[in-house]
């Protein structure tokens, strides 16, 4: 499972699907895509208007990593999404119109106003909220795994992460801890070539791979940038989950495209790199392959933006949440309500995938 493979801004090959893609996956796949990319400049407009609170991140370029790993995921499996992984939500089943409130702190958000921006997470959807400190949920997702296999649960766990965060010692422990107790729990590296400010090579020097080797389980290098890989990593990485086989690390190489975040304007990253991993976008590789199955890719994308311009608009007219109710919903009272069965758009791959 391992490879060698070196991957960067020259990478052009695409690889055919394997095989456990139909075309309706194949579209779905974009539009999940285009869905995210096309809710995150439109939220970035809301926010330089002040209609979105605080920062903004997005992950602009990086859309393939959390679309491919998602959809890899059956229902029942639980997902800690980060902060340039809308594209997560919006496989599990998380609409635009909740999206763009929750940015907004909008009463109709999935925290219903009590947190604005990227901290959030619907438990009946199978994601869990994020926390700032990275990689914290890779401890989080450890524990989850180890969750289910007490409770022998043919199930499993995600979570990404960042190439910063691999410098940090619970990146290390959570590692090792899933290693040792071969915990079904998949690790997907976003190596997207800085860590705010910090390139790659101040970070680390040996490759994440080697270091999930060295930890006792498999480490794997794809394009990051090619849906399709991800989505195809994770497949068998959630196989070997399943099968006790232990955690797999994915490094899946990409690029941030913008700053940390809205206040950054990047000027650290040097212009030829960014035009480099420019020709590699992910959503135009996929709209290729399609293009060439007969699929009608701008009409694709026109359902998208009037899908995305509704939903903000819907979003815009819901009100502030009553601040009389902001201590609601805090603490677990009786009994706790029952886990949903994560069922998303995609539940018929699902059941390919668990058989």
């Amino acid at each position: 499972m391992a490879t060698d493979t070196k991957l960067g801004p020259d990478a052009t090959a695409i690889p055919a699907s394997t095989g456990q893609l139909n075309r309706d996956d194949r579209v779905a796949l974009l539009r999940f895509m285009l869905l995210m990319r096309a809710i995150e400049e439109r939220a970035m407009s809301l926010y330089r208007q002040g209609r979105v609170p605080g920062s903004f991140y997005d992950g602009f370029g990086q859309e393939a990593v959390s679309a491919g790993a998602a959809f890899a995921m059956g229902p029942a499996d639980r997902l800690c999404v980060l902060h340039r992984d809308l594209a997560a939500h919006l496989v599990r089943g998380v609409t635009p119109v909740r999206i763009f409130a929750q940015y907004m702190g909008r009463a109709g958000g999935v925290t219903e106003g009590r947190e604005g921006n990227v901290h959030f997470g619907d438990r009946g959807l199978g994601c869990v909220g994020m926390v700032s400190m990275l990689p914290d949920m890779m401890l989080v997702a450890a524990g989850m795994a180890m969750a289910f296999r007490m409770r022998g649960e043919a199930r499993c766990a995600l979570t990404w992460v960042g190439d910063g965060a691999t410098s940090r010692g619970d990146f290390h422990e959570a590692m090792n801890w899933s290693a040792v107790q071969r915990l079904p729990v998949i690790f997907v590296l976003e190596n997207n070539q800085y860590a705010y400010s910090t390139p790659l090579s101040l970070q680390f020097a040996v490759d994440p791979v080697e270091r999930a080797r060295t930890y006792g389980f498999p480490g794997e290098r794809v394009d990051g940038n090619d849906v399709e890989a991800v989505f195809e990593a994770t497949r068998r990485a959630r196989e070997r989950a399943l099968a006790a086989s232990g955690p797999t690390l994915i490094e899946a190489v990409t690029m941030r495209m913008h700053g940390h975040a809205a206040h950054d304007d990047m000027r650290y990253v040097p212009p030829e790199l960014l035009s480099a991993w420019r020709e590699r976008d992910p959503i135009e590789r996929q709209e290729k392959r399609l293009s060439a199955l007969g699929v009608d890719v701008e009409a694709l994308r026109a359902g998208v933006a009037r899908e995305v311009e509704q939903a903000a608009r819907e979003a815009l007219e819901m009100p502030m949440p009553d601040p009389a109710g902001a201590s609601g919903g805090v603490f677990c009272e009786g009994e706790a309500e029952p886990l949903g069965d994560g069922q998303a758009p995609w539940s018929r791959f699902a059941e390919v995938s668990d058989a």
